[in-house]
């Protein structure tokens, strides 16, 4: 897969077949919309180019708002490149571009390939000023492309979408969340210096550093998995304030890599979280905190076993 940021770094004598939508989180909705549609580009023999948008739309459109991704940027074109994806089209989103109207940016940013030849649209997307862009539009303005909307996906008779993920993420409940995006949910940053506390109580932590666009589940303590340079390790990690410590109310992430004694500093990591196990509280000392942790990490093990 290629990630290019203009329609015509695709080469003119290649016929395409394009769709468009934020993907946030591609989960698996998003999953089988873009396993029918790399289907059908193969049976008609068009390379399959997804356009998307970066950053997210609610950055621009909603100033200041944080922790809403759902995976990174970079985890996306990792996701989406699973699914056969020839060209991932990624259009800077900003204020300018909001303002265009659906047949100015089906003009600028599709019409001027000479190959394009279906369109691909989710059953509820909407595009351009005010969302005002639909299959209609779509199919008056692309007068020579075979425009198609692809059916609605429900999971057990379920809607699944992005913002039902978010509210789950937020709540804690990682195995629903698990359900709906095919895998765990992932927090992914740099290992940062902390105070030391978990190493000098017997239970060495790495602290996390993530993007201010993620977003954080539900404070409390979860089993994980971390992967570091390829290696995965069973963990558990505590999201929160760490109360016992602190009165601050500065979200930390600090990950328990179970059977691993080694220096993460600098790092890049990811941890996926799969369960969560308990709330976060305050203890009212060090020893009833360690005895706390030590049932933790056995759990995070029995569960890895099941």
């Amino acid at each position: 897969m290629k990630v290019i940021h203009n329609i015509l770094e695709i080469p003119a004598d290649k016929k395409i077949g394009v769709t468009i939508g934020n993907f946030d989180g591609v989960h698996i909705g998003h999953q089988h919309l873009l396993e029918d549609i790399r289907q059908k580009c193969d049976k008609k023999g068009l390379v399959f180019v997804v356009v998307t948008f970066v950053p997210h739309p609610q950055k621009i459109l909603c100033p200041g708002k944080e922790r809403f991704l759902i995976n990174s940027y970079a985890y996306k074109r990792e996701l989406v490149k699973k699914f056969g994806v020839d060209y991932l089209i990624e259009i800077e989103f900003n204020r300018d571009f909001s303002t265009q109207s659906p047949e100015e940016f089906l003009k600028g940013f599709l019409l001027p390939h000479p190959g394009l030849s279906d369109i691909y649209l989710g059953y509820d997307f909407a595009f351009g000023a005010n969302k005002q862009g639909d299959y209609d539009i779509v199919k008056d303005t692309c007068k020579n492309a075979h425009v198609e909307v692809q059916p609605k996906f429900e999971l057990s008779g379920k809607m699944v979408s992005s913002t039902i993920i978010r509210q789950n993420i937020l709540s804690g409940k990682m195995e629903e969340v698990k359900e709906l995006l095919a895998r765990p949910f992932r927090l992914e940053g740099t290992v940062i210096k902390g105070e030391g506390r978990g190493k000098k109580i017997g239970f060495p932590t790495a602290n996390i550093l993530i993007s201010q666009d993620q977003i954080i589940p539900a404070t409390g303590v979860y089993v994980s998995r971390t992967t570091n340079r390829g290696m995965t390790y069973n963990s558990i990690t505590n999201v929160g304030h760490n109360p016992t410590f602190n009165n601050s109310d500065d979200i930390f992430i600090e990950t328990h890599l179970l059977d691993f004694d080694d220096f993460l500093y600098g790092e890049n990591i990811e941890v996926e979280l799969f369960k969560k196990v308990r709330d976060e509280k305050k203890f009212s000392s060090v020893n009833d905190l360690v005895e706390q942790i030590r049932k933790d990490v056995d759990y995070s093990r029995n569960y890895f076993l099941k």
